[in-house]
């Protein structure tokens, strides 16, 4: 099982070059979703998407996890993730089909289907599922 590549939402781009997103100093987080969702490229706000993993014993927090982003590069610049981010299931199954990188109180920056084949993802009772890693290229601008 190979995640998919990160794809931008519609309005990613203008919300960068708007200067809506900066990666160095905005707060971020990835969350999950399961195949429920109404995630798609027209999605703006983690507020508006539905279909999040549920909390009820599967390791998962509502919002998900902090992530840091850095970027590098001038003519060609480069977002990559610090680290790897992990949630392991707790006495009940985490499935997902779907990380996403949001700016915390505001726009997505870019989603990933957990799986190539677009299937989802379970990680079973205590084991971790992991999504990216350290100095995983999340998107370049050249």
């Amino acid at each position: 099982m190979a995640a998919g590549p990160w794809t931008f939402t519609n309005s990613t781009r203008t919300n960068l070059l708007d200067a809506l997103h900066d990666v160095d100093t905005d707060t971020h987080k990835m969350a999950l979703f399961t195949s429920a969702s109404n995630l798609a490229a027209g999605s703006n706000t983690y507020a508006a998407l539905t279909g999040e993993v549920g909390t009820t014993n599967t390791g998962y927090t509502t919002g998900g996890n902090s992530i840091t982003l850095a970027k590098s590069g001038t003519t060609t610049v480069t977002v990559t993730q610090s680290a790897g981010i992990q949630w392991t299931a707790g006495t009940a199954n985490l499935t997902a089909k779907w990380a996403v990188i949001y700016e915390v109180g505001g726009n997505i920056v870019c989603y990933a289907t957990l799986d190539s084949g677009g299937a989802d993802v379970t990680a079973t009772t205590g084991n971790t599922l992991t999504v990216g890693g350290t100095g995983a290229t999340v998107f370049t601008l050249a």
